[in-house]
């Protein structure tokens, strides 16, 4: 399962729209915010279908997961968009992360805490509001935004330091070109570890290079070191 795929909620009082892009997305937020809303409303769609009075529409199917049957339902699912929420256990799970990684599904996971185990874009981290496009009328329309995309580099670069993520190929050019402008360059050998030599760096203006499409789960603790 490849590709993009738009999603819409509904019912008659409240509207979700939305695009999934890759295998894992996370929803985060505060409470009362609409997260636990949408994942109430796909289980229950697909629980009662047209009779549960909620309308999905999207080229994939849509359905959640209960923590009592994951295991034995997960491995029969392919080509679903799977919703689950932070009260499943289970997506903390080790043997949940190889089950994701070997699957042909795509995930949406509702949560305000950080997945260690599994390797999510941090351009797939969302947050959701009301859009407000059904002014006057009773309906409230929901879609996603970005929680990070408000951080705007300059386009020229001059750090004090480069820490790389990783200790291979990707750390061996970046030292390469570090060693040309006389900057310093440093290896965290994993994104686990970036924070801790962050934190270890005695440099003004350090420039950190990762790879975007797993540090997701890091990117909450180091977005807040920033600040």
């Amino acid at each position: 399962m490849k590709g993009k795929y738009h999603v819409m909620v509904q019912n008659n009082r409240i509207r979700y729209e939305f695009d999934i892009k890759r295998n894992i997305t996370i929803i985060r937020g505060d409470s009362a915010t609409g997260k636990t809303t949408l994942y109430s409303m796909i289980a229950l769609a697909a629980r009662l279908g047209d009779s549960s009075g909620i309308e999905v529409r999207c080229e994939k199917k849509c359905r959640t997961l209960d923590d009592l049957d994951w295991k034995l339902i997960l491995p029969a699912l392919h080509d679903h968009i799977i919703f689950l929420d932070e009260d499943n256990l289970f997506i903390k799970t080790t043997e949940f992360s190889r089950m994701v990684r070997e699957s042909d599904n795509y995930f949406v996971i509702i949560t305000r805490e950080d997945l260690a185990n599994l390797p999510y874009s941090v351009e797939e981290i969302y947050g959701i509001h009301a859009a407000g496009k059904y002014h006057g009328t009773k309906r409230i329309y929901n879609e996603f935004y970005h929680i990070y995309s408000f951080m705007d580099f300059p386009e020229t670069v001059k750090p004090d330091e480069v820490i790389v993520e990783d200790s291979n190929s990707g750390y061996d050019f970046f030292h390469s070109v570090c060693d040309e402008h006389h900057i310093a360059c440093k290896s965290a050998d994993g994104k686990s570890k970036i924070k801790d030599v962050l934190q270890q760096s005695d440099q003004g203006n350090v420039l950190v290079v990762a790879d975007g499409a797993s540090i997701g789960p890091e990117m909450n603790e180091l977005f807040q070191y920033m600040k």
